[in-house]
């Protein structure tokens, strides 16, 4: 069990004393000593996603999902909010009705629980498991073990355990479920290294009763027993493992398992697997592919960007998905709305960890949102991707599965970072995934690849636009030393006019570097006269940038879908119902609620609470110009003059509420 929080100088007081909670099992919560109810169900089920988020924001459409599986009801918004709202009192006695509270706060259309490693087990095991590796690179292989138990240690169960078959299907609860088994073999790895198998043999075993069917955790209970000197129950084991493989799963036994079978008939310990640390610079021997010619590695990674700063706390997760080098694929799956930065963040990381894929970096744009054109066909990226490799062409198959399992093939036993950029959904990525954990995939796309997580544990990472404080600093870094008229005044004023996006940010920058004898207050005097358009953002030499990014996920939109976005300028407050949207376009509030749907999902509308939904500022100034563009073919709405659409455009690109503190993620281009 946790022990309770503890107050670090600097930090922000606990808004309640001696509240913990438990995931790693069932999700339990314990003020002091006394055990708190939790009550009905479903507010159990919020509770538990949003202890998986471990201090992250949760999407508000998240929970609706978590809690009616893809129908919920009208009053779904009404029922979450009823539920956080007895989670507030529960955890702050006596706190009014309504109130928000310190402990379980709000977020622009998400929750989030302030939590830490003294509060929840979940952040304890993570930094454990932090420390252990840091321990076993230095060598301290004992003391690593000791560290490995202790996280180990802190699971009771499958996660949220008690919670039914959604804890064990939902991408929140597999996502942590997924961290256990790594864990479990880096354990066997670091006691089979230093002569202490018996140290980890229970848990080792427990994990591969919990997983009867994981390859890995059976290969690494072979190999523990056979060095606690339980030969023959190990050999038992093996021929269990393999006969429930073939009954189960019709295959045979999978390399690692082969192999630590043939270690324990040989009576020698098989050489334990070290897992690769991210930073690690010593390249292995020149390898032979499996044909005997030399090993091609590919270096496919695009440049990357000299002025990339900030992005710190995306940067940490995804490193320590980079870390997590075990027994299953490493996916992060990078999200965010247009313009936001997700494919330099992706490039700028596949750079930062290249060495420690040493037998190559693949990278492809799937070309899901892109000026022109289809997204990318998996069999041709299969096709350039084993040629690449190395493959005679003339040697790749004709299907589409055939040539996935030879890339699998191919790459079995490598260490290869593959780069996905732009991609459309989980279909599309999955032909192109290796079958090795000694790889790492790294996608980025609008959509949130949920299937990816459910299916392959990958870590979903959203990005949101940065501070003020960053976004200035990135303009900064671009303009560059050149500029003497820098004040951080106008430079924050032309950093609130791009909205913080940083696509626009990068686009004015630009400008302004490519026109050192303009002051910078011209420019934003630009920007300030173009307000309620794009006009500001356009380029003497080029397509508007920003026009073009939005209108790729424009046409994605059906008709019903593409009147709504039309109409969203004209609606002057800073966000909109439903049942408004629903009167302004002269359709249900079913059609309404499915326009919105899709306006979300193409990430040109985002949820903001109770039935409201609100866009980035230059998303409805890009909705305006097309409003004012089509205005006479809308004949089932009000006629509307020109200047009404120009003044709803400027309403429309008011800065919104919380979007200024609302940052997700530490952000660069």
């Amino acid at each position: 069990m946790p022990v309770a929080p503890r107050r670090h100088s600097g930090e922000e007081p606990k808004p309640v004393q001696g509240v913990r909670f438990t995931l790693l099992g069932p999700v339990r919560a314990w003020r002091g000593e006394a055990e708190l109810p939790l009550g009905p169900r479903q507010q159990r089920l919020i509770l538990a996603a949003l202890l998986a988020g471990a201090g992250q924001p949760v999407p508000l459409t998240e929970l609706i999902g978590l809690l009616w599986d893809g129908d919920p009801p009208v009053s779904a918004v009404n029922a979450v909010h009823r539920c956080v709202g007895s989670l507030r009192r529960l955890l702050e006695p006596g706190l009014p009705i309504r109130s928000s509270g310190r402990w379980l706060v709000g977020q622009a259309g998400s929750y989030l629980l302030r939590v830490d490693a003294d509060g929840l087990d979940l952040l304890r095991f993570r930094d454990l498991v932090r420390q252990a590796r840091v321990t076993a690179a230095t060598g301290d292989l004992p003391a690593a073990v000791d560290t490995y138990l202790e996280a180990l240690g802190l699971w009771h169960g499958h996660c949220a355990e008690d919670l039914g078959a959604v804890a064990a299907v939902h991408p929140a609860f597999a996502m942590v479920e997924h961290e256990y088994a790594p864990v479990v073999c880096e354990a066997a790895t670091a006691a089979l290294s230093c002569g202490r198998a018996g140290s980890v043999l229970l848990p080792v075993r427990q994990a591969a009763d919990r997983c009867p069917l994981d390859e890995a955790l059976q290969a690494s209970l072979l190999l523990v027993l056979a060095a606690d000197g339980k030969q023959a129950e190990a050999l038992q084991l093996y021929q269990r493992v393999r006969a429930r493989l073939s009954d189960e799963l019709g295959v045979d036994p999978g390399a690692e398992l082969r192999a630590a079978h043939q270690s324990v008939l040989r009576g020698s310990p098989a050489e334990p697997r070290v897992p690769a640390s991210v930073g690690s610079t010593a390249p292995p021997a020149a390898p032979l592919s499996r044909s005997g010619t030399p090993w091609i590695e590919p270096a496919q990674l695009p440049p990357d960007l000299p002025s990339f700063t900030g992005r710190e706390r995306a940067l940490d997760q995804a490193l320590d998905t980079a870390y997590r080098v075990g027994d299953g694929l490493r996916v992060l799956a990078i999200d965010g709305i247009p313009g936001v930065g997700k494919s330099a963040l992706a490039v700028h990381f596949a750079h930062r960890v290249a060495a420690d894929f040493p037998d190559g970096q693949l990278y492809t744009d799937l070309g899901a949102f892109a000026a022109h054109g289809d997204p990318a066909d998996a069999g041709e990226v299969l096709h350039g991707f084993l040629e690449a490799l190395g493959v005679d062409r003339h040697r790749i198959p004709a299907s589409v599965e055939a040539r996935s399992a030879l890339f699998r093939s191919v790459l079995s036993g490598r260490r290869v970072l593959v780069v996905l950029d732009n991609a459309l959904d989980a279909n599309q990525v999955r032909p192109l995934l290796p079958g090795t954990p000694e790889c790492m995939v790294v996608v980025t796309s609008r959509s949130r690849l949920i299937g990816l997580a459910t299916a392959h544990g990958a870590r979903l990472l959203s990005l949101d636009v940065p501070s003020v404080a960053e976004a200035t600093a990135c303009f900064l870094r671009r303009v560059g030393p050149a500029r003497t008229d820098v004040g951080v005044a106008v430079v924050e004023e032309i950093v609130a006019r791009c909205g913080r996006l940083p696509l626009a940010v990068a686009l004015v920058a630009a400008r302004a570097a490519s026109r050192p004898e303009q002051p910078l207050t011209r420019l934003a005097a630009e920007l300030a006269a173009a307000r309620g358009s794009l006009e500001g953002f356009d380029e003497d030499d080029s397509a508007n940038t920003l026009r073009g990014v939005f209108s790729w996920s424009h046409r994605t939109l059906g008709a019903e879908a593409k009147r709504v976005f039309r109409l969203l300028p004209r609606h002057r407050a800073s966000d909109i119902s439903t049942a408004a949207l629903a009167s302004a376009a002269g359709i249900s509030q079913d059609a309404a609620a499915a326009a919105a749907g899709e306006l979300v999902r193409a990430r040109l509308l985002d949820v903001r609470g109770r039935d409201r939904y609100g866009a980035h500022d230059l998303v409805l100034a890009y909705a305006a110009e097309l409003d004012f563009a089509g205005r006479a073919d809308r004949s089932a709405t009000p006629r509307r003059s020109y200047v009404h659409s120009r003044r709803s455009a400027r309403a429309a690109t008011r800065p919104l509420p919380g979007r200024a503190d609302a940052h997700l993620e530490e952000w660069a281009l």
